[in-house]
C-alpha cells in the first residue's frame, strides 16, 4: 500500500484519508522530522475544507504523541506554511489540503526544515513508520509529551513577507481576485489592497463545502467574465491552497503558467536576475514556451510533472526560477515551493513597471494547440507499464515527424491516465488523442 503520491498523501476524507491514518502520519512524521533532535516543533495548517479541522486535531495529537510540539496556524496557504517554517526555524510543517481537488478529498503534505518539500527517501521513511503494525519503542510520557500552541500572528507575518519580497505599488490598477473559497480568501484581498490596488474579490466566502466549486485556477471562466464586467486590468485565480495562480488579461483571455513564466523570465533576464540564464519547467510546458525563451537565449531544463521535481532541478542546476504550466511557479530566492500570491505580485510588477497591458506581455509567447484528455482507469501503473501502450505512443510520435509531440503519464493524485498531444494541426491532434485513449481502454479491458 503506497500512501505518498506526487504531492503528499491524498484521498477521500474520512474514507481513504481517515483520522486513524492522520494520527499515524502525524506520529511518524514527527518521529522522522523532529524527534531525532529531541523535543522540537512542527507547524500545522490547513485549507477551508470541512474535513480540515477533523484531520488537524488528530494529526496534531499524533505529533504530540511522538514528543514533538505543535504550532497550529489554522487556515493558511501551503506556501505560507513553507515560509513560516523557514522564518520560525522549526523542524518542518504540515499542510492539510487537497489543493485544487473537490471538497470530499483532502491531503496531508510535509515540509522539512527551511520549508522544503521532502525527498522521496524521507517520505518513504514516514510511510514505512505509518504502516508499521507496532508503534515504535520509547513512547514519550510525562513532560516528554508534545504540547500544542496557536500562532496568533501567522497572517501578519506572511503578508509582511509578501509585501517585502516584491517592491511594488499597485496604485491605479484594478484587480479581480478569485480566491477559490480556499486558503487565500482573506490573505489575497488584504495583500493587494495594502499595496494600493482596487480589489474586486470573488469566491472569497468559504463555508467548508464550496472550495474549488466552479471557481479557482482550474475553472477561471467566471473570473474571465468578471474582469470584462469590471473593466479590470487583470484577474488572478488561485487554487484551494494558493500554491498556484492562473491569470486573466484585460481582454478576458487566460494567461497560464507557461506564459507567466515567459513574462517573468524575460523580466528577470533584463534585470540581470535570472541565475544561470536558465529556467526549469516540466514536460507539460507548451512548445511555445520553448520557442519564446530560445529567442531570448534563455536555457531550459525539463523535469517530470510536479513542483517538487522542479525544485530538485533548480537545486541541481543552480537556477533560481521555474515552474509548471498549471501555475505552480517557484522563485527560489524567496521561497522553496510554488506560491500563487508571490507569483501574482511578480507578474503585476512587470505590468506596472513596463506600462504594458498584460495581453501584450502574454502575446510574447505563441501557444501551440494542446489537447489533454484524462482517462479514468482502475490501475494506472498497470496501464502505464503496458507494452501495447508504449508501442502506440512510439507509433504516434513517429507519425508526427517533429510537427508536435505526445505525452502519456499517470496522475499523481487520482486514478487517471493523462493523454496529451501538442502541435499546430488541431484535427490531427484530436485523431491522435482518440487513438491513444482507445489503447488505454483496450489495455484495461
Amino acid at each position: 500500500m503506497a500512501l505518498f503520491g506526487t504531492d503528499g498523501v491524498r484521498g477521500i476524507a474520512n474514507k481513504e484519508l481517515t483520522p486513524e491514518i492522520a494520527l499515524k502520519l502525524g506520529r511518524a512524521g514527527a518521529d522522522v522530522l523532529g524527534k531525532k533532535q529531541g523535543k522540537k516543533c512542527l507547524l500545522v495548517g490547513r485549507d477551508t475544507r470541512v474535513s480540515g479541522s477533523m484531520l488537524e486535531e488528530v494529526l496534531a495529537a499524533g505529533i504530540c504523541s511522538a514528543g514533538v510540539n505543535v504550532l497550529k496556524v489554522g487556515v493558511m496557504t501551503t506556501p505560507g506554511i513553507a515560509y513560516l517554517a523557514r522564518e520560525l526555524e522549526v523542524d518542518g510543517g504540515v499542510v492539510i489540503s487537497a489543493s485544487h481537488n473537490p471538497v470530499q478529498d483532502n491531503g496531508i503534505k510535509f515540509f522539512g526544515p527551511g520549508g522544503y518539500k521532502l525527498s522521496d527517501q524521507v517520505e518513504s521513511e514516514i510511510e514505512e513508520k505509518t504502516l508499521a503494525k507496532n508503534d515504535p519503542a520509547g513512547v514519550p510520557v510525562g513532560a516528554e509529551v508534545g504540547e500544542i500552541e496557536i500562532l496568533e500572528d501567522a497572517d501578519d507575518r506572511y503578508v509582511q513577507f509578501l509585501k517585502g519580497a516584491v517592491s511594488l505599488y499597485l496604485n491605479n490598477l484594478k484587480i479581480v481576485l478569485d480566491c477559490a473559497n480556499g486558503a487565500a480568501y482573506k490573505l489575497a484581498p488584504r495583500v493587494f489592497k495594502e499595496l494600493g490596488a482596487e480589489v474586486v474579490p470573488i469566491f472569497n466566502s468559504p463555508d467548508g463545502i464550496n472550495i474549488n466549486e466552479n471557481c479557482g485556477s482550474t475553472r477561471p471562466q467566471v473570473l474571465q467574465d468578471a474582469v470584462l464586467e469590471h473593466g479590470a486590468h487583470a484577474g488572478l485565480a488561485f487554487d484551494g491552497d494558493a500554491d498556484r495562480v492562473i491569470a486573466v488579461d484585460e481582454k478576458g483571455q487566460l494567461v497560464d503558467g507557461d506564459r507567466i513564466m515567459v513574462i517573468c523570465a524575460k523580466y528577470l533576464q533584463a534585470a540581470g536576475m535570472l541565475a544561470q540564464n536558465k529556467i526549469v519547467v516540466t514536460v507539460m510546458s507548451n512548445m511555445g514556451l520553448h520557442l519564446a525563451l530560445q529567442e531570448s537565449g534563455i536555457e531550459i531544463s525539463e523535469t517530470k510533472v510536479g513542483d517538487r521535481y522542479v525544485m530538485e532541478e533548480l537545486q541541481r542546476t543552480g537556477a533560481r526560477f521555474g515552474g509548471e504550466q498549471s501555475g505552480h511557479i517557484i522563485f527560489l530566492d524567496h521561497g522553496a515551493t510554488g506560491d500563487g500570491l508571490l507569483t501574482a505580485l511578480y507578474l503585476l510588477k512587470v505590468v506596472q513597471e513596463s506600462g504594458t497591458p498584460l495581453s501584450s506581455l502574454a502575446a510574447r509567447m505563441e501557444k501551440l494547440p494542446q489537447i489533454l484528455e484524462n482517462v479514468k482507469v482502475k490501475d494506472k501503473e498497470y496501464v502505464m507499464n503496458s507494452a501495447a501502450l508504449s508501442r502506440a505512443v512510439k507509433a504516434v510520435e513517429e507519425s508526427l515527424q517533429g510537427r508536435g509531440r505526445v505525452l502519456v503519464r499517470p496522475s499523481g493524485t487520482e486514478s487517471l491516465v493523462r493523454v496529451m498531444a501538442e502541435g499546430r494541426d488541431i484535427e490531427e491532434l484530436r485523431a491522435l488523442i482518440k487513438e491513444l485513449v482507445e489503447v488505454v481502454h483496450e489495455v484495461e479491458s
